[in-house]
């Protein structure tokens, strides 16, 4: 086990399988959850904002003098959420690109940027697969070519290659095998 492992697992005991049996403290578990229950804080904050800036039209639309008590505490508690608000956002840590921000500004969907950038992806994806297939020719065809020059030295080199495989793939799998037996996820 490393070092974060061993810090995650302090309180807890493991089981047969690898299933780990909390004995109290489940600092590890709340420190995982805490960026995600932060950002879900911050959401809470702004659904009540635009709750109360709601109540805050439906005040002012139908203002008359018996509705001004109301209207100063829509005010104070929209702004004691806003508060709320700022100091939840101190929290979270969300990092927006630039790109989406602009295209908010010009009024365009924001899903436009994820699009191109899955599209940018998925091109330079194709392109790198055309490379990677061209080189799998190219060897194939340097092979075939050794081969028929060479048949003892490509016979050679194909059993050192598989057996260096078979080699990676043992140490591979006995690096994801805990020491109880139990396999790495």
């Amino acid at each position: 086990m490393d070092s974060s492992q061993n810090a995650a697992t302090a309180g807890t005991g493991v089981g047969g399988n690898g299933m780990i049996i909390s004995q109290g403290n489940d600092t590890a578990a709340t420190a995982v959850d805490e960026p995600k229950q932060n950002l879900n804080q911050v959401i809470n904050s702004i659904q009540k904002t635009l709750g109360l800036l709601h109540q805050l039209y439906l005040t002012v639309s139908s203002f008359n003098a018996a509705s001004q008590l109301p209207l100063l505490q829509c005010l104070n508690s929209l702004v004691m959420e806003l508060d709320n608000m700022v100091r939840l956002a101190e929290k979270c840590s969300i990092q927006v690109p630039m790109e989406v921000l602009n295209l908010i500004d010009d009024g365009k969907n924001p899903d436009e940027f994820t699009r191109d950038v899955i599209n940018s992806c998925i091109a330079k994806n194709q392109i790198t697969k055309g490379k990677t297939d061209a080189f799998k020719g190219l060897r194939r065809h340097l092979l075939e070519e050794l081969e028929q020059t060479f048949p003892d030295e490509v016979e050679s080199y194909r059993e050192i290659r598989a057996a260096s495989a078979a080699e990676l793939k043992r140490l591979a799998q006995a690096q994801s095998t805990l020491p109880n037996g139990d396999m790495k996820v």
